[in-house]
């Protein structure tokens, strides 16, 4: 399966805010634990709306949760 092409800092994010869960976090944006799981390991790719959430959550701009790494300019 190749890698989606962007990173994230959610689990940085998630340490830095009182080591808060990926439950904690699913619970916050509407998602379950295990979708949390699987974006901070690459595995999926959150909707805008998601996306947009978990931002919000951690008081931050989307490009500082997700990184666009596909080598494009």
């Amino acid at each position: 399966m190749a890698s989606l092409p962007f990173t994230n800092d959610i689990r940085t994010l998630r340490f830095l805010a009182g080591e808060m869960t990926q439950g904690e976090l699913g619970d916050r944006v509407g998602v379950t634990r295990q979708t949390i799981a699987a974006i901070e390991q690459g595995k999926y790719s959150p909707s805008l709306e998601v996306a947009f959430r978990i931002a919000r959550t951690f008081d931050k701009p989307l490009e500082a949760v997700f990184q666009w790494t596909d080598g494009m300019s």
